[in-house]
């Protein structure tokens, strides 16, 4: 049988991260396409509106069939934009350079029937030219100004068939000047709309690609202390046995047997042994080295009672207020990274506050579909700083080396089940660290029914 090959760890996180940023760059492409059709729209309405003032009101007379049918080509185009790219998320930079070139070319022969260089409005070529430079890259941001260039060299080279008279002495009586006047608030006008919609859209593509990167190192992080983690368990199997062996013969060894105190110290030697190992071995199950155990099917409440009974025996606590309140019960599957992430939670709430952690377990949202813990302590709670870079390693009020990381990983391992971790300040005193998770992250395909059938149960 040839063996199978496991997984290196973090690539489908990576490759999760990396389709992430692909699709929010198709998502800016679509949203920018949107904008220029919507600005064409514009475009075409103004032009239609144009022509009527200058050939009907001010007695100009214009190649009517020729300047129409460019614009009704230019309006047959953005209909075939708007059915082509709605159902689709993926426009790259060369979709959007010809669609401004389309714009250009559309300008170009409205303008050459209409005057030419003579024409006020040739000055849109402007507002083509800063959309080339805000959507495009570089390269293709100068393909649209060498296609501007063109085409004001060809309107030079090429009057058209109507000549435009220009007296700017009359002032603003003059048709050229009211020209230049309407070209002037339009360009105005429509470049500071659609360019900052772009530009915002842009910096919002730009803050969703750096929060992606800052996601792909926290996960490089968490898999190299994974990798470390799991060496160290393998190390430490063979001193906690040895130490395990010597606490057996010391129970049946003078002044052990004789001194109930030492015997107490014993036993707790002992306990905490047990709980090294079974960190430990938990350890190596979630790096894939306890082999031929499949996931354990057990249920919300069971789950959190064992992991609750488990916590309080093995930590110093000295008050757990415990409130699970369940309207139903729900089968899961028992994952060690959720019980780890819990336990690293409590185990801060206790460092904060010895005397009282608080756990509270409710269903939130419509159908019960969200799993909310909320572990509460009496402690100095956290402070701004904190707060505002909760989540982030090594970003911990403990001044110790390394402090941080539990609530580091707790919130990665929320991340990867698709819920998230927040954390607050509690008055008069201690903190909050909320804890939010969908069920069906917890749950194999097909244990829906479960729930029907605990309930059915529990109606028997």
């Amino acid at each position: 049988m040839p063996q199978e090959q496991a997984p290196v760890p973090g690539t489908d996180k990576r490759q999760a991260i990396e389709s992430a940023r692909t699709d929010t760059t198709r998502g800016a492409g679509i949203r920018s396409m949107q904008q220029l059709i919507q600005l064409r729209w514009i475009a075409i309405v103004g032009q239609l509106a144009t022509i009527a003032f200058v050939h009907f009101v001010l007695g100009i007379h214009l190649p009517l069939v020729s300047m129409l049918t460019v614009a009704g080509g230019l309006a047959a185009f953005n209909l075939a934009s708007l059915v082509f790219w709605r159902p689709r998320q993926e426009v790259g930079d060369a979709v959007l350079l010809v669609a401004l070139l389309v714009d250009v070319a559309a300008l170009t022969a409205q303008l050459h029937l209409s005057g030419g260089i003579t024409n006020p409005f040739v000055f849109l070529y402007l507002l083509q030219v800063a959309l080339g430079a805000v959507l495009l890259p570089a390269w293709a941001g100068r393909v649209v100004v060498a296609a501007s260039c063109v085409g004001v060299l060809y309107l030079v080279a090429s009057p058209g068939p109507v000549t435009l008279a220009a007296d700017p002495a009359r002032g603003i009586a003059d048709p050229y000047v009211q020209g230049l006047l309407a070209c002037f608030l339009l360009t105005t006008v429509l470049a500071a709309v659609f360019i900052g919609r772009i530009a915002r859209i842009l910096r919002d593509r730009d803050a969703r690609l750096a929060d992606l990167r800052q996601q792909a190192v926290e996960e490089e992080h968490i898999v190299r202390m994974g990798l470390l983690a799991s060496g160290a368990a393998h190390e430490l199997g063979t001193p906690l046995a040895t130490l395990s062996v010597l606490l057996g013969d010391w129970r049946r060894m003078e002044p052990f047997t004789s001194h109930p105190d030492l015997q107490q110290d014993l036993d707790e030697m002992q306990t905490q042994l047990v709980r090294c190992k079974s960190i430990v071995t938990g350890i190596l199950q979630s790096a894939g080295d306890a082999r031929g155990e499949a996931p354990a099917h057990t249920t919300l409440a069971v789950f959190l009672d064992e992991l609750v009974s488990e916590w309080s025996a093995t930590r110093p606590v000295e008050t757990l207020d415990y409130r699970r309140e369940l309207d139903a019960d729900v089968p899961i599957v028992s994952d060690s990274g959720l019980k780890q992430m819990i336990n690293n939670i409590l185990d801060n709430a206790l460092e904060a506050s010895p005397q009282w952690v608080g756990l509270d377990v409710t269903r939130e949202g419509e159908d019960g579909e969200v799993l909310r813990l909320k572990v509460s302590d009496s402690g100095t709670g956290f402070t701004a700083g904190t707060l505002a870079d909760f989540g982030k390693p090594y970003n911990s009020s403990k001044g110790r080396p390394g402090g941080g990381l539990g609530l580091f990983l707790s919130l990665n391992v929320a991340r990867s089940l698709g819920g998230r971790l927040t954390a607050s300040n509690r008055v008069p005193n201690g903190a909050s660290v909320v804890l939010e998770l969908p069920l069906a992250s917890l749950a194999l395909p097909g244990d829906a029914a479960g729930e029907n059938d605990l309930d059915d149960a529990d109606d028997e």
